[in-house]
């Protein structure tokens, strides 16, 4: 009996995912030891830095932002709130509606967590001219626009 030839397969090597994958994980586990040792996760970190300078934000305005479940979100903020980063305030005109605050302690944090994403872009993408950086990021932004990857990442 003859065997037919296997089809030609390409080396992982060969595949963009396969280089996007290993970058991204690289760049997003650096950046979440640095959180965990500020015990911020990476989802309170985007609600945190969301909610830097809003005015009147509540749990769906972070919902319909992030992408995350309703669930989701309040878990996150339940942590924020023990953690005295963030209060919520009932609108008086809708008592189902919470605005979403940084407390003092909130404000003081988000700058030194800025700053640490800052050092990791800078340890794994100063190898890149500033050019490049910026071609890298039109063409990221371009993937995801064309594939409407809108949602903020959190994990």
């Amino acid at each position: 009996m003859a065997r037919s030839t296997p089809p030609s397969v390409p080396r992982l090597e060969d595949h963009l995912g396969y280089w996007l994958r290993g970058v991204s994980n690289g760049v997003s586990g650096a950046f979440m030891r640095a959180l965990q040792a500020e015990e911020v996760s990476a989802a309170e970190w985007v609600a945190l830095r969301l909610l830097l300078g809003a005015a009147k934000q509540s749990a769906a305005d972070l919902v319909a932002l992030t992408g995350m479940t309703r669930g989701a979100v309040s878990k996150v903020l339940d942590k924020l709130e023990a953690k005295e980063l963030v209060t919520r305030e009932q609108n008086p005109e809708d008592s189902r509606v919470y605005w979403l605050a940084l407390t003092r302690r909130g404000h003081r944090l988000v700058p030194r967590l800025a700053e640490l994403a800052d050092r990791n872009d800078a340890h794994f993408f100063d190898c890149l001219e500033p050019k490049e950086q910026a071609e890298l990021r039109r063409l990221l932004r371009k993937l995801a626009d064309a594939h409407g990857l809108c949602a903020v990442p959190v994990d």
